[in-house]
Formats: structure tokens, sequence, C-alpha cells
């Protein structure tokens, strides 16, 4: 199966298993946790016995079991609070690390693999592999956990050794802003240049803060002359970043970028489950299909709805049915949505992709400007339900155009992963304006 997988995921999936023993025709695969064990009967049960049948043709079945007295005991996790189901993890004021954000429990699948496996190798050989390491994608999908999971790893594997440094660009900024004007902008420096690991999340907001950026820049050059590690986290790739000076955009496209796109059906509900592992609470797996279903695109916004249902669950003594949990999903959609009006999404839109109002509107044909027009032409329809004469009005174009936009992007939607996140990247954009 090594051979068959990516290294990230047959170390999330596979790499602690065992084969403990054979009884008849049944070879028996001992696994660490429920968890692990649902994802691989419904994901590697057929290959591992197509595998096991190559030593042993006698074998006909593969039964898993949860690991027990076939491993060492791990780590145990922190007490919760009577009735509660938040872990009680506080944030390192020296790093500005959460202890909660590990990489052993970022849940990994196929819209991640790639940040992870980098994200593993860099603790492996901080500041001399993937420097800079430059992860980006749509809100709520993992990114500081990802982040700051290197963080938290090279704290424990370098016992010290090393010291990381994790800040959001808000803090960065104002601690800029706070040296500039106190006359201590050289203890500001210190600060973010002594350390081994530097993190930065959301590096898109300091766009357009000149100084900020200045000082940033200085502050990357210094510690990458110094071997230093540089984590940096955006909800966009360094050329979709609007406003960021081109010297700092080149310097994070020197290193290795990945991405972390929307998550399938399948990684949802493991996502659900490690969640609930992590509570030490269970749902039916119809309610947690549901979940899964209806919460396409926000893991923290499915996290959200998770504790609800919970909450509910406990509150009520009962457990929760799928009515139950498609009421207090509905509510939670709901309050998430508000109305927009159509220029508010051609302007997203525009911004998105580092254009104008005007070129969405103009009537170049230029391939930098047709796919985000398309683009706009879907949304107004998708989010508006706009009819096609008038969406043709606003963008210049006949209805035929606005139609055979919609469709070409509503087709093509369900086979671009990439279009895909484009679009519910541009959403997040649009609802959260």
């Amino acid at each position: 199966m090594q051979i068959q997988l990516s290294r990230a995921n047959f170390a999330t999936w596979l790499k602690n298993s065992r084969l403990v023993e054979k009884k008849d025709d049944t070879m028996v695969v001992a696994l660490p946790n429920n968890f692990t064990k649902t994802w691989v009967e419904n994901k590697y049960q057929k290959h591992l016995l197509g595998i096991i049948r190559n030593f042993d043709g006698s074998v006909r079945k593969i039964e898993f079991v949860v690991g027990g007295k076939y491993f060492t005991p791990v780590e145990e996790r922190p007490a919760q609070e009577a009735g509660g189901i938040d872990l009680d993890f506080k944030t390192d004021p020296e790093t500005g690390l959460n202890p909660k954000y590990r990489l052993s429990s970022f849940v990994v699948g196929p819209s991640n693999e790639l940040a992870f496996a980098a994200a593993t190798a860099i603790t492996e050989a901080v500041g001399k592999k993937y420097n800079p390491f430059f992860v980006y994608g749509g809100v709520g999908l993992g990114k500081t956990h990802l982040v700051q999971g290197i963080g938290n790893e090279v704290l424990m594997k370098y016992k010290g050794r090393l010291k990381p440094k994790y800040v959001s660009s808000e803090q960065y900024t104002r601690d800029i802003v706070w040296g500039l004007r106190n006359d201590r902008i050289e203890s500001i420096k210190k600060k973010y240049r002594d350390v081994d690991v530097l993190i930065i999340d959301d590096i898109q907001f300091i766009g357009g803060k000149e100084k900020t950026e200045e000082e940033f820049f200085h502050t990357f050059n210094a510690l990458y002359e110094n071997n230093k590690q540089i984590i940096i986290s955006s909800d966009r790739p360094p050329q979709s970043l609007p406003v960021l000076e081109d010297r700092l955009r080149s310097r994070f496209e020197g290193g290795l970028i990945a991405d972390i796109s929307y998550p399938e059906f399948e990684m949802r509900v493991a996502i659900i489950k490690s969640k609930l592992d992590e509570m030490n609470r269970s749902l039916s797996d119809a309610v947690v299909a549901l979940i899964a279903k209806r919460l396409r695109k926000n893991i923290r916004e499915l996290e959200g709805v998770l504790k609800k249902i919970i909450f509910l669950q406990e509150r009520k003594q009962t457990e929760v049915t799928e009515k139950m949990a498609e009421e207090i999903i509905d509510k939670a959609t709901k309050s998430n949505t508000k109305h927009v009006n159509d220029t508010q999404i051609i302007k997203a839109v525009a911004d998105f992709f580092n254009l104008t109002v005007e070129d969405i509107v103009s009537h170049t044909r230029r391939k930098e400007i047709v796919e985000p027009r398309q683009i706009a032409i879907y949304l107004l329809r998708d989010i508006s339900d706009l009819s096609y004469p008038y969406i043709g009005e606003k963008l210049g174009r006949d209805h035929t155009t606005a139609i055979h936009s919609y469709e070409k992007i509503s087709h093509e939607i369900n086979k671009d992963p990439g279009l895909n996140q484009k679009i519910l990247m541009i959403k997040d954009l649009i609802f959260k304006n």
C-alpha cells in the first residue's frame, strides 16, 4: 500500500496499522482508533484484501479491529470540564502557538495532501526544505491548524532547541505601528528576527500597508539569509494578492506554494468523526452523513454546527435524529447568509481577479477577462436568481450569451476542482464584505 499511496496518506491512515492474526479465511488488521478504522474500511479495504491474497490465497475477507493491546499507550488528552466539549487549551504567549493544533490531528485527504506532506517534510529539515512555504485556501479549511501544527511539531521534536513564532498579520501590523509610534522599532525587529521558524497567518491583510510591508520584506530577507524557516498562509495564491508589492510577491513565489481546497464528502465525514473523537462524543452515521452533505465548504462552520448538535443531545439526554439535526443546520446556514445586490457580486469577482468592474462589463474578449465575466454571470444567476435578459443587460451582453456562460460554468464546476475553488472563494468574499 505504501507504494500505491502518497506519503501523507500512508502516514495518516496505514503507518500505524498491524496485521495481528488469521482466523480461518479472515485476516485481522488492528488500527489505532475508531476514526481511522472507519476511514480504512471505506477507502482501502478492497486494495488491502487484494494485496493480502497475493501472499495467501486462502484469505477471503479482512476484519478491522481497534488497537487496544496491539499498540503502545499514547499520551492522554487533557481532561475535559464536566459537561463541556472543548478541551482546555491555551495559547502560549511566547510562541503564539495553541497546543490544540497538532499535525497528528490534521485530517488528510486529496484536498490538502500536498500541503500536509510539505508541512511534515519541513519539520524534518527546518529552514532547509521548502523555504518559504506558502499555503493558501478559502476560509475555514484548516490553514491555521496546519501552520500552527508545524510550529508545535518543531517545539516537540527539537525540545526547545529551535524557537518558533506564530503571529497573525493583524498582530504583526499592530506591533509595527506600536514600534514606530514609540520609537521601539528595533525591539520589534529583534522580536521577529530572533526566531528559527516565523509563521505569519493571513498575509493578505498586510497588502497596502506600506510600512508593514517594508518591514516584513526586510525581516523576510534577514531570516531567509540565515536559513530560518518562513511559513505564510493566505486566502489566495501570491499572484492573486491585490496591492501587494512585487518584491514581496516574488519572495513568496520563490519557495513552495501549496493549496488547501474544499474537502470532498468522504473527507468531511472523516473530519466530523475526528472532532467527535476529540470531544469523546458520538452521533449516528446518518446524522454524520447529513452534516457532511449539508456543510460543504467551511470546516469552521461545520465544527460550530457539530457543537450545537452535541449540546442539544446532552441537554435533551436523547440521541439527535436527522430531523433535529436538519433544523439546527437550517438555522445555522440561514443566519450565515445575507442579501447581496448584483453590483456587490460583480465587484467581488473583479477584486478576486485583480480587475476593475469596467473590465468585467467591457466588450473585450481577452482570455484573462472572459473567464471572470462568465463566473460573474454564473454567480448572478446562482446567488440572486436574476433573469438571463437582466444579467445580459447588466454586463452589456444579450441573454443568449448569459445562458451560454451560466451553463458552461455549471458544467465545468463539477469537473474542474480549481474552478470550483475559485467560485467558493469568491462567495466567501461576497458574504464576508
